[in-house]
């Protein structure tokens, strides 16, 4: 690794004033289990000048229900939120999510805001040495969509020319489906609106912005939520397609349901067809089969990403019928 200045903030106004002062030439640090390895292969289009490490300041890290909501401190470690009972009862996607999440190690190092907030995964990306100058590192070509494509995005690329690199996270189609939102030192908006797609950036969250909490509303009387994750090993892999969904019914029939597909799109990318198929219908194995198929009718997989595409409606199916207990 090379040099950088490592700066402890002791307060969120301490950390602000650092990440403005050095601009985009800083990254934040918490449990550190992404950024450090981005800055050990040398893969940033710009190596930091500083960290900024905000895992010392106070209040970040706390869970609690409050005024019709679970409060999740920025903090909070990936493990603490798998284990939490009231969670698993209550907002079981995200319990189940946060479970799921990379191994047992580095659950207890992780945090809720860092795993929302996590760079993107593409090898060529990835490759060490900063090899290869693609987009997202602001290059010229996206080296995917005539290379390996296997693991990219089956619903279209983003940023001009077209990068295909996916989002990872497992916690942010859990918290799309359950409606909740991310409070920052400068805004509150919902999750669903946290995600974007810039040069080495996967939030539309400024160079100055820090994420501070989540908020995920109580679930509505008659709602069940589930995730699913597909990967290669059930422990330490990034997933090549995971879901969320939380459904309401109310007589029966499905009143209300939120559907949220990752790993599959440039960021987490809600299933509007599949809730538009089973909305005021009872559900069944047929109803989820079909919810699956409306949920990928726009893919437009790549040379060899075509798997992905059952994968995603087989994972939708049975995130509804789990939901529906």
């Amino acid at each position: 690794m090379k040099k950088f200045t490592h700066i402890s903030a002791r307060s969120i106004d301490e950390a602000v004033a650092a990440l403005r002062q050095y601009g985009d030439r800083a990254c934040l640090i918490a449990g550190g289990t992404d950024i450090l390895g981005k800055m050990k292969d040398d893969i940033l289009p710009r190596y930091p000048e500083a960290l900024v490490d905000i895992k010392g300041i106070a209040g970040l890290e706390f869970l609690r229900e409050e005024k019709g909501s679970l409060r999740i401190g920025a903090l909070t470690r990936l493990e603490d939120i798998a284990r939490e009972p009231r969670i698993r009862e209550k907002y079981s996607a995200l319990a189940q999510a946060a479970g799921r999440t990379a191994s047992p190690h580095l659950r207890e190092m992780g945090t809720l805001a860092g795993n929302l907030c996590q760079d993107i995964r593409c090898w060529y990306y990835r490759n060490p040495n900063n090899r290869f100058p693609c987009l997202r590192k602001g290059g010229g070509r996206c080296y995917a969509i005539e290379g390996d494509n296997r693991y990219h995005s089956i619903l279209g690329g983003s940023v001009e020319g077209g990068c295909y690199a996916v989002h990872p996270s497992d916690t942010a189609p859990a918290l799309v489906a359950l409606n909740a939102e991310v409070r920052t030192t400068k805004r509150t908006l919902p999750v669903e609106d946290l995600f974007g797609v810039d040069v080495a950036r996967t939030t539309v969250l400024d160079s100055d912005e820090i994420v501070t909490e989540i908020r995920v509303p109580a679930p509505k009387a008659g709602s069940r939520s589930a995730f699913l994750k597909f990967a290669i090993r059930k422990s330490i892999d990034f997933p090549i397609v995971n879901c969320a969904a939380m459904i309401a019914c109310r007589n029966g029939a499905v009143a209300s349901s939120r559907i949220c597909l990752n790993a599959v799109a440039v960021r987490p990318y809600r299933a509007a067809g599949a809730e538009k198929t089973i909305l005021k219908k009872r559900i069944d194995e047929p109803l989820a089969e079909a919810a699956g198929i409306a949920a990928l009718s726009g893919a437009k997989p790549m040379g060899h990403n075509g798997y992905m595409v059952q994968v995603a409606r087989v994972l939708v199916k049975r995130a509804i019928l789990a939901c529906a207990g």
